[in-house]
């Protein structure tokens, strides 16, 4: 796909996802680097995006008004186990990326892996607005990294909803499923050792 038709899928917003989903950190710079040409101002954001709920996309659609094109960083797999822990993420990185592509305020994705810094991200893109979010404290930018932007914002939370409280609510179910189980289970299972020990009188 050349760069005139990758610039006309994210200026004029597409089912075709792949046209707006990045990896590669050169071809970012050139498509960016294009829309800014255009005279539209960039707006970046990032995240986990994990479990998506109403608080995620609420809160891409408040960093859509601060521009005419919103970018989106979306932690790898690896980049979130990393940040999280092993249990994370529940929705792996393409199932992420795709539902995040396909809210109607957001016009590019891209992957950042563990090799890529939040400093490259936004170094190679050069936001006209960088928003981070006020729940995110290990995403604050620094002065000399807010130089590669024209503002740096913040939003807060725009839902009672997160992720955390998804993934925890997820693991009691789980373990009120494996009690009730073993509740179940457990009188056969006193009976089997109470007539070993039978046996072995």
């Amino acid at each position: 796909m050349t760069l005139e038709e990758r610039l006309q899928a994210i200026l004029q917003p597409s089912v075709d996802t792949h046209a707006r989903y990045y990896t590669d950190f050169e071809e970012l710079k050139d498509v960016t680097e294009a829309i800014r040409a255009e005279g539209r101002r960039i707006v970046l954001t990032q995240g986990v995006y994990d479990l998506l709920h109403i608080g995620h996309a609420q809160y891409l659609a408040k960093a859509k008004e601060e521009g005419d094109v919103l970018i989106v960083g979306v932690d790898s797999d690896a980049l979130t186990r990393q940040r999280k822990g092993d249990g994370r993420p529940v929705v792996p990185e393409g199932e992420r990326t795709n539902m995040i592509l396909h809210l109607r305020d957001v016009d590019m994705v891209v992957l950042r892996d563990v090799d890529k810094e939040l400093e490259a991200l936004i170094q190679t893109i050069k936001p006209d607005v960088y928003i981070a979010s006020t729940s995110t404290k290990d995403f604050t930018v620094s002065p000399e990294l807010a130089e590669h932007c024209g503002e740096v914002r913040t939003l807060p939370p725009q839902a009672t909803t997160s992720t955390s409280a998804r993934v925890q609510q997820v693991s009691m179910l789980g373990a009120d499923e494996l009690a009730a189980e073993l509740a179940k289970q457990m009188p056969q299972v006193v009976h089997a050792m109470l007539d070993q020990i039978k046996n072995k009188k």
